[in-house]
């Protein structure tokens, strides 16, 4: 069939304008060489650091060490289903999570997939967030004012934290670090009544690295019993899961965490823990063959917590005054805090919490060691009332613990021992507190005003927790007005000074009788 020019160019026309394909360009690679959860790829000249890989079969990986000849990848998969060879495409995206307030209630993976049988959670494209984020610069921030109450009196009365602040929990373990995590999320939902969309509540996100299921398991549980679970994100990575999901699992809560402090929502988010993460961590490098440096570790592992702990911050009010406050926890070996990940941890946060195992097998729970223990915001994270109230609590405590030693090789005291040992006694039973009951900070300020200011004195050591407990279900009956006024207007008065006394005293005498 002979065709003249013009009518070829004519088909060639109708058949361009008629075309719908979209060209697609991807670069694609080979497998050098697969195993323990990471390949090597030839081939990929244009991929990205961080960039998601297809490796067919639905095993995504993603491009950790860019070299001259390959590209080392971490596998988000099992690495059964890649053998050498195989094709490996880029895809242009740098591995990124879905955010939003439709992740609350839910359990999910490192890539923000449900795990927790309630069906996939419905987002959109532009929920999706990098893992990786720039922590905010000095001007994007303001300093640490408002607090975060945790409902527990030691920590709010002594190492108070402050929306936007990083205060790590170190301890060995089963000292009930991942206790205090739980009471902090239980009682936030003082700030906005458990709705997750009442823009004063504060969000909390829970990452759960290298636990068992079981332990996860319980977590959600106790939050779901006592209805914190409606407004808290789960992110678990556990300990049968790949050490590179463990990894990417503490990035991916970050990111679900900062998408809603840049919309101007308070998040509190804890990192359990850093230690686990840190050891997933040191795995895939040394596969990589990334050079090991102190301790077996890599030079970069510093680098892996201070580049996710900088993500939290308190916003300046330009940038919409959200907050992410960061809770991360280190597990320690027989109370080494001298170990090369928690000094690296010590340095990053703005204070830390020692949670001792001596003091949680003596009774004292939470096991808070006050004399070690520090916030580095300080007084500027608590209320006027509660600054005033607990201002001298840590020093006296002190002074009690060295007397009560002093006191075991001497029978003759002064008064004036006797006195500081007899209220040291009384307030170190008044900072015990049960698992999973924070208090609002009204009632803790009048019981611990109550300690320090003598009215307590005469209660018997074995009655203070009975009287705590009397004493605060009478304020709540008779003098709900004290502790509203407290609540609102957070200052403290000669007024209410009189009237707590006042309260002290009728009780005491009730009591006592």
């Amino acid at each position: 069939m002979d065709l003249k020019p013009s009518e070829v160019a004519t088909v060639l026309k109708a058949e361009i304008d008629g075309f719908q394909g979209k060209m697609q360009k991807s670069n694609v690679g080979t497998v050098l060489m697969v195993g323990d959860g990471t390949a090597r790829v030839h081939g990929l000249d244009d991929c990205m650091m961080n960039e998601m890989l297809d490796f067919g079969n639905g095993i995504f990986g993603v491009a950790l060490n860019l070299e001259e000849d390959n590209v080392g990848a971490v596998l988000l998969g099992a690495d059964s289903q890649v053998k050498e060879g195989d094709t490996v495409r880029t895809t242009g995206r740098i591995i990124s999570v879905p955010t939003g307030l439709q992740m609350c209630g839910r359990v999910v993976d490192s890539l923000g997939r449900a795990v927790d049988g309630k069906g996939d959670i419905k987002v959109e494209d532009s929920d999706y967030r990098s893992i990786e984020g720039v922590s905010p610069s000095v001007p994007e921030r303001q300093p640490v004012t408002e607090p975060l109450q945790t409902g527990i009196k030691a920590i709010d009365a002594m190492i108070p934290i402050g929306r936007g602040q990083r205060e790590l929990i170190i301890g060995d373990r089963q000292t009930g670090k991942t206790a205090l995590i739980l009471d902090t999320f239980i009682n936030q939902k003082q700030t906005g009544g458990g709705d997750p969309n009442n823009p004063d509540q504060v969000i909390c996100i829970y990452v759960a690295v290298g636990q068992k299921q079981s332990t996860v398991k319980g977590v959600v549980q106790k939050l779901e019993e006592n209805g914190a679970m409606p407004y808290t994100i789960v992110v678990s990575a556990p300990a049968s899961s790949e050490a590179s999901m463990q990894f990417l699992s503490c990035y991916a809560g970050a990111s679900m965490g900062e998408r809603l402090r840049d919309e101007g929502r308070h998040v509190v988010i804890a990192y359990d823990d850093l230690y686990k993460q840190a050891l997933a961590y040191r795995q895939v490098m040394l596969l990589l063959r990334r050079p090991p440096g102190r301790e077996a570790f890599p030079g970069d592992v510093f680098n892996l917590h201070s580049r996710l702990l900088e993500r939290a911050a308190k916003l300046s009010d330009a940038k919409g005054g959200g907050s992410m406050t960061a809770l991360p926890v280190v597990e320690t070996q027989e109370g080494d805090v001298s170990a090369y990940i928690p000094t690296n941890v010590i340095s990053i946060t703005d204070g830390q919490i020692f949670v001792e195992s001596s003091l949680f097998n003596a009774g004292q729970r939470p096991a808070v060691n006050a004399g070690i223990s520090v916030s580095r915001v300080g007084g500027a994270a608590q209320i006027p009332a509660m600054k005033k109230n607990a201002g001298g609590l840590r020093i006296q405590l002190a002074q009690f613990r060295e007397l009560a030693a002093f006191a075991q090789f001497g029978s003759d005291l002064d008064k004036a021992t006797q006195d500081a040992i007899t209220r040291g006694q009384r307030m170190t039973e008044v900072l015990k507190q049960a698992e999973y009951e924070p208090l609002p900070v009204e009632e803790q300020i009048v019981i611990i005003y109550a300690g320090t200011s003598g009215g307590l004195d005469e209660v018997p050591v074995d009655q203070v927790a009975d009287f705590e407990k009397k004493y605060l279900a009478f304020c709540r009956a008779n003098h709900a007005d004290v502790l509203s006024t407290i609540r609102d207007n957070k200052k403290w008065t000669d007024e209410l000074k009189a009237k707590c006394d006042e309260m002290v005293t009728t009780f005491k005498g009730e009591f006592l009788a």
